[in-house]
C-alpha cells in the first residue's frame, strides 16, 4: 500500500517501512492527533486523513506515559526509529514518521507522522488520522545507500574466502567457522536482504535497561539451562533464502511456539511468512521489517495464516492469500520491559521461561554467515572481499545456557537459513553482554485460542 502524504504535501510517496530516524527525544512532548472519520474496519485506505472531524492532543513522556486534556492516563511506546503508537482512552493510535528522501539523501521530520490508523483497543471503528508536535522538531538529516551501490551487490556474486575463514578460526575458540556452498549460489545483495534486508536497519540501537533487584531475584531463581525444544513447541527449522524475510519468519515462529504451547501441542501451526512479505501494510516485504509491527500488531490487527494458504515463495508480489482460509490473532503484543529501550538479559530469561520462545534482533557482521557450531562472539574481523553492510536480523530465541567447556554463557537461537547452516538451523551466541545487540530489542505477543 502507498502512503501518500496528505496535508504534509511536502513529502514523498513512501512505504512502510521508512528510513525515517527518530528517537524519544524527538517523540517525546505535546502532539496533536488530526483524525478522520470513524467507523470503518481494517480495510481503510489511510493513504490520506481526508476531512478532520475530531482533534486529541496528547502529552508523550518518557518512556511511557501518555496522558490527554481531560486527564487520561494510556501508554506509548517508540517502534524502533520508525514511528510510535499510543494506547489512551480505549482507542491505539499508529503512526510512521515522516521524512524527505532525495536521492540517498534522507531527511527525517520527527515532529509530524505520515497518515497512520486509529482504532479502539477491540479492532474496531477505523479511522486515519495524522500528528504534528505542538513544538517544532529540527529536520535529522542521513544517507541512504546509493542506488548504484545496491544495482552492483545485484549482480555481484558471493565468493567464498577461505582466507576470511581461517583468520576467524585462528582469532579465537569459542565457535567455529566454516564454507556453506548454497551462499555461491547467492548474490551480495541476496545476503543483505538474508540478514534483514536494508529497511531493516535500525540506527541507534538502545543499551539493556538497568536491571532492578526484584526482576533480579526472580531470575536468579529461574533454572541454569532452559530449553523449549526439549517440550517439542518450537516449530521447524525453516529456510527465508534473499527474501528480507527474517522479520516474519521470527514472528510466525514465536506465534507458532505459542499456539502449540498454549494447545498443548494439540494443534501445531505453521503461519505462513509469505502473507506477510505479500500482505502486511506495517513492512516491506522482501527489504525488510521489524516483528512487533508483524508478530504483534499485524497478528493483532489483520490476523496470521496457515501456510498452506500462501505457501512461501521468498519472493515480492501482490497478495495471493486464499481469503477463504480463516486467520489467527494474537494479543497484547510488546517490547520486553514494556517499551522500546525496557529490554534486559534478565527480562529476556524470565518471559521466555514463563510464556515461550522471544523474537529477537542482533546486528549481522561478515564473519557470522560462516558460523558452524559453538558460542558465537563477534571476532571484529570484517571482509573486505565480500562488501556487507551491517544489518540487523530477526531470529527466535528458544533457551538459554552455559558452556561446560569454557564457562562461557550464551542464548540457543532459531535461525531461519536452513538446516545445514549452524547448529541443525539453530546458533549459540554469547549471554550476559549484549552481543551484537541481542539483548537489546526482544518482542512477545500471545495467542488469542
Amino acid at each position: 500500500m502507498l502512503f501518500i502524504v496528505g496535508a504534509l504535501s511536502l513529502f514523498s510517496v513512501v512505504f512502510a517501512d521508512t528510513p525515517a530516524n527518530c528517537t524519544y527525544e524527538d517523540i517525546q512532548g505535546r502532539w496533536l492527533f488530526q483524525i478522520g472519520d470513524r467507523g470503518h474496519d481494517n480495510t481503510v485506505n489511510c493513504d490520506a486523513v481526508g476531512k478532520v472531524e475530531t482533534n486529541v492532543y496528547l502529552t508523550l513522556k518518557f518512556p511511557d506515559l501518555a496522558t490527554d486534556d481531560e486527564g487520561n492516563e494510556g501508554f506509548w511506546t517508540l517502534i524502533y526509529n520508525q514511528g510510535f503508537e499510543v494506547r489512551i482512552k480505549g482507542r491505539k493510535y499508529f503512526a510512521f514518521s515522516a521524512y524527505e528522501k532525495n536521492g540517498k539523501n534522507v531527511t527525517s521530520h520527527c515532529g509530524k507522522t505520515m497518515p497512520g490508523w486509529t482504532h479502539d483497543v477491540m479492532d474496531r471503528n477505523w479511522a486515519c488520522f495524522q500528528g504534528q508536535k505542538v513544538t517544532p522538531v529540527p529536520p535529522k538529516h542521513h544517507q541512504m545507500p546509493e542506488q548504484h551501490s545496491v544495482e552492483l551487490l545485484q549482480q555481484l556474486k558471493f565468493r567464498t574466502n577461505y582466507d576470511f575463514i581461517d583468520q576467524i578460526n585462528k582469532k579465537q575458540s569459542l565457535w567455529k567457522a566454516t564454507a556453506y556452498r548454497d551462499m555461491e549460489d547467492m548474490t551480495l545483495e541476496d545476503l543483505v536482504r538474508r540478514a534483514g534486508g536494508r529497511k531493516s536497519k535500525i540506527i541507534g540501537i538502545p543499551k539493556p535497561a538497568p536491571v532492578s533487584e526484584e526482576v533480579k531475584r526472580i531470575a536468579d531463581k529461574l533454572p541454569e539451562i532452559f530449553d523449549w525444544r526439549t517440550t517439542g513447541f518450537v516449530s521447524p527449522v525453516r529456510n527465508q533464502g534473499g527474501c528480507g524475510s527474517c522479520y516474519a519468519f521470527s514472528a510466525m515462529g514465536m506465534n507458532e511456539a505459542r499456539w502449540r504451547l498454549r494447545t498443548n501441542n494439540t494443534e501445531q501451526p505453521v503461519f505462513s511468512p509469505q502473507d506477510i512479505v505479500e500482505c502486511s501494510e506495517y513492512s516491506q516485504g522482501c527489504d525488510g521489517g521489524f516483528p512487533y509491527l508483524i508478530g504483534g500488531k499485524y497478528a493483532e490487527d489483520f490476523g496470521i495464516v496457515d501456510e498452506k494458504c500462501n505457501p512461501y515463495k521468498g519472493k515480492d508480489g501482490k497478495c495471493s492469500t486464499d481469503k477463504s482460509c480463516p486467520r489467527q490473532y494474537s494479543y497484547n503484543y510488546q517490547y520486553i520491559g514494556g517499551f522500546y529501550g525496557g529490554c534486559n538479559e534478565e527480562l529476556m530469561k524470565i518471559n521466555l521461561v514463563k510464556n515461550g520462545p522471544l523474537s529477537v534482533s542482533f546486528e549481522v557482521y561478515n564473519d557470522f554467515f560462516h558460523y558452524k557450531g559453538g558460542v558465537y562472539v563477534h571476532t571484529g574481523l570484517q571482509e573486505k572481499f565480500n562488501p556487507f553492510e551491517i544489518t540487523n536480523h530477526a531470529v527466535l530465541l528458544v533457551g538459554y545456557g552455559v558452556d561446560a567447556a569454557t564457562g562461557v554463557k550464551f542464548w540457543t537461537v532459531k535461525n531461519s537459513w536452513g538446516t545445514q547452516w549452524g547448529e541443525d538451523g539453530y546458533f549459540r551466541i554469547r549471554r550476559g553482554t549484549d552481543e551484537c545487540s541481542i539483548e537489546s530489542i526482544a518482542v512477545q505477543s500471545f495467542p488469542l485460542y
